[in-house]
C-alpha cells in the first residue's frame, strides 16, 4: 500500500524521486523519505506527514536513488520507522511495499548475529540480510536475502559504492519505466509519465538489476525478456485541471468514462467475448470495498436478466468458503489489479479448477496475468483514494456482461442498449445540477451518525453511498437493505440520525415509499434520491435529489453518482482531507 520509486538516469535524483513521490501518495501519507547515493556515501531524509512543497528539499547531486512514502503497518509513522532503511554500515538502503510475515523470527536471529536495529518495522530485516550476504555484487545479495523472507514485497536498494540498483517484487506491484538514457522504478504508473510512457510491468518471482547502460531482469535465476508497453494516457489524466480535489475531477469525469468503456465493448452489438461462460452453472464474485458493492449490484443483474445463479464473496473471505466448481465462473473485480485479497481469491479459484474473469481499470496488473479473461474499464488514472468514476465504469461493464448473456427479446435488449448509450448525458445532467445536494450536505455535515437504506439494487448503492461517506468526511454511516431496519437500526433512529434512502421507480417503490414513512415517524430527517418526475416522495421526505429518469436497472448509476456528490460536499464541508482519508490507501496490496 506503500509507494515507491527508483531512479538511475542523468538527472538529479532527488527532484526526479520527490516529485514522483508526490504522485504515488495516495498510496501512504503517513511519511516519507528519500536516499540518494553521492561519491560512495548515501543522503538519506526522512519526514513525517505529507511531503509538501517538492523544492523544499535537497538530498545532494546524485543522479541514483530511491525513496517511499508510507502506509504503516508495522510501527507508528515517525522518523525513525520511515523509508528508506539501511543496514549497519549504512551503505546500504531499501525502500519496500507489503509485509514480510516472518520479520520477528529473522530480527531476532540478526540481533543474535549482532546486528542493530534502529525502527520497529518489518521492511529493516531486509537491510541487514542484504547486509549479510553482500561480498560486492549487490544483485547476488539481494537474491539469496529474499530466500529466507516470506510475506509479501516489491523492493528497491541501493548501496552507495555501487552504480545501480535493484529491484524485485511479490505479491505487491512493480512497474519499470523506460526513458531515454533514464530509467525509474515505481509502485504505479503516475510516478514514472513525467519521463516516459514506455513501461515494463514486473510479474511475481522477477529481480531486477537497472543501470546506466540498461536493465536485466531475472526470474529463477534466469535472464528474461518481458514486453514493453506504452501507457494509454498522459500525465494531464493524473493533474487536477483546476478542479479543487481529485475526488471531485473524478466524479465530473464519469461521463467520459461511460462513454469510453462502452465504446471498448460496443458497436452495433456488445463486443464481449462471451466464451468465459461457456459450461458456467454459476457465478461467483469476489472483490473488496467498492469493488464488492459492484459485484453485489452485478449479481442483481447476472440473475435478473441472465437467469444465472450468482453469490458474491468477501474476497478476504473466500478462502473460508465452499469451493468453486469446474463449472464456476470467478468475476474478480479490482480496479487496481493489485487488491492483495482479491489477487489470493484468484489464485485459489484457478487452483480449485475455476474459470477466472478479472475486471479491472489496469493494464498489466497482476490481476490481468492470473486471469483467463480480462475486461478492462476505462476509467483512466484514479488518484483519489475513495473510488468513483472507476465504479461507475465497473458498473457498465457489469451492464455490458449481462446483455450479452441475457435471453431477453431482441426488442427489449436494443431497448436497454440505447439508454444505455445516452447514460453519459444522463450523469452530466446530474453534475450539472448539483446545488440541491451542495445545500442538503450544509446539514449533514452537522451529524455523526447517518442511515443509508434502499432496496433491490437500491441496497448496494446505500451500502456504497455510506462507504463514501464515512471514507471522506468521517461521519459514522451505515448502509441497509430497507428491509432490516425494524431488524436492529431502528434503536438508532432520531432526531440525531438522518436517513439517506434509495428510491427506485420499480416493483419496490411502494414498499419504499412505506419504509421512508416508518422512519419519519421515529423523527429522523429523511433525504432521498429519487427521479425528477416522482411527486409523490414530496410528501415524505425532507429533501429530495433529483435524478434523471432512467430504466430502473440503471438507477446504481445515476443514483450512485448523486450519493458521491453528497459525500464529497459534505466533507468539503467538514474540512475533510478528501482526497487522502486518515489511515487509508488506494490499493490495498496486504492482505
Amino acid at each position: 500500500m506503500c509507494g515507491i520509486v527508483g531512479y538511475i538516469g542523468f538527472r538529479k535524483a532527488d527532484s526526479v524521486i520527490i516529485s514522483s513521490l508526490k504522485r504515488l501518495e495516495y498510496r501512504g501519507y503517513d511519511s516519507w523519505g528519500v536516499a540518494v547515493k553521492e561519491g560512495n556515501e548515501l543522503k538519506l531524509i526522512k519526514k513525517v506527514g505529507a511531503i509538501g512543497d517538492v523544492e523544499a528539499y535537497d538530498v545532494g547531486n546524485g543522479k541514483i536513488g530511491i525513496g517511499h512514502t508510507r502506509w504503516a503497518t508495522h510501527g507508528k509513522p515517525s522518523e525513525k520507522n520511515a523509508h528508506p532503511h539501511t543496514d549497519c554500515s549504512g551503505k546500504i538502503a531499501i525502500v519496500h511495499n507489503g509485509i514480510i510475515s516472518n520479520f520477528q523470527s529473522l530480527k531476532e536471529e540478526l540481533e543474535k548475529r549482532g546486528h542493530v536495529f534502529k525502527s520497529e518495522t518489518d521492511t529493516e530485516v531486509i537491510a541487514h540480510l542484504i547486509e549479510e550476504n553482500y561480498s560486492g555484487d549487490l544483485l547476488s545479495a539481494v537474491m539469496k536475502a529474499l530466500e529466507k523472507v516470506r510475506g509479501s514485497y516489491a523492493i528497491v536498494a541501493l548501496h552507495a559504492e555501487k552504480d545501480e540498483l535493484v529491484a524485485a517484487r511479490h505479491k505487491s506491484p512493480l512497474v519499470l519505466g523506460v526513458g531515454d538514457e533514464e530509467y525509474i522504478i515505481a509502485s504505479d504508473v503516475p510516478a514514472i509519465l513525467d519521463y516516459t510512457k514506455r513501461v515494463v510491468y514486473l510479474e511475481d518471482g522477477d529481480v531486477l538489476r537497472i543501470h546506466n547502460g540498461g536493465y536485466t531482469i531475472f526470474h529463477d535465476g534466469k535472464e528474461i525478456d518481458r514486453k514493453i508497453e506504452i501507457i494509454p494516457w498522459s500525465i494531464e489524466d493524473a493533474e487536477k485541471g483546476g478542479y479543487e480535489h481529485f475526488m471531485l475531477k473524478e466524479i465530473h469525469e464519469t461521463p467520459r468514462v461511460i462513454e469510453d468503456t462502452l465504446s471498448e465493448y460496443l458497436d452495433d452489438e456488445i463486443t464481449i467475448d462471451a466464451s468465459f461462460a461457456f459450461g458456467v452453472s454459476e457465478i461467483v464474485f469476489v472483490a473488496c470495498g467498492t469493488s464488492y458493492h459492484a459485484c453485489l449490484i452485478g449479481k442483481y443483474f447476472i440473475e435478473k436478466l441472465a437467469d444465472i445463479s450468482a453469490k458474491v464473496e468477501y474476497a478476504s473471505e473466500f478462502i473460508y468458503h465452499q469451493p468453486p466448481t469446474g463449472r464456476t465462473l470467478v468475476i474478480s473485480i479490482t480496479q487496481s489489479g493489485e487488491t492483495a485479497d482479491t489477487l489470493e481469491a484468484m489464485r485459489i479459484a484457478k487452483k480449485r479448477g475455476a474459470k477466472v474473469l478479472t475486471i479491472t481499470n489496469v493494464l498489466g496488473s497482476t490481476a490481468t496475468r492470473i486471469a483467463d479473461f480480462v475486461l478492462y474499464t476505462r476509467a483512466g488514472p484514479e488518484i483519489s483514494v475513495a473510488a468513483t468514476k472507476s465504479f461507475i465504469a465497473q458498473l457498465v461493464v457489469l451492464y455490458l456482461i449481462t446483455l450479452k448473456l441475457s435471453h431477453i427479446p431482441r426488442s427489449e435488449k436494443v431497448e436497454l442498449l440505447k439508454e444505455l448509450r445516452l447514460l453519459p448525458e444522463v450523469v452530466k445532467r446530474i453534475l450539472d445540477s448539483k446545488e440541491e445536494i451542495e445545500r442538503i450536505s450544509k446539514l449533514l455535515a452537522k451529524y455523526e451518525n447517518l442511515i443509508y437504506i434502499g432496496r433491490e439494487v437500491g441496497g448496494p448503492v446505500a451500502l456504497e453511498g455510506a462507504l463514501k461517506m464515512k471514507e471522506v468526511s468521517y461521519i459514522h454511516a451505515e448502509g441497509y437493505p430497507a428491509g432490516e431496519l425494524k431488524h436492529g437500526p431502528f434503536a438508532l433512529l432520531g432526531e440525531k440520525t438522518p436517513v439517506v434512502a434509495s428510491l427506485v421507480r420499480d416493483h419496490t417503490y411502494e414498499i419504499m415509499l412505506n419504509n421512508i414513512k416508518e422512519v419519519k415517524a421515529r423523527d429522523s430527517i429523511v433525504v432521498v434520491v429519487a427521479d425528477e418526475e416522482d411527486k409523490e416522495v414530496e410528501k415524505y421526505a425532507d429533501f429530495v435529489i433529483r435524478v434523471p429518469k432512467t430504466n430502473p436497472i440503471f438507477s446504481a448509476v445515476t443514483h450512485s453518482v448523486a450519493l458521491q456528490l453528497l459525500a464529497y460536499y459534505t466533507a468539503r464541508e467538514r474540512g475533510c482531507e478528501i482526497d487522502k482519508p486518515r489511515n487509508l490507501a488506494k490499493s490495498v496490496t496486504v492482505e
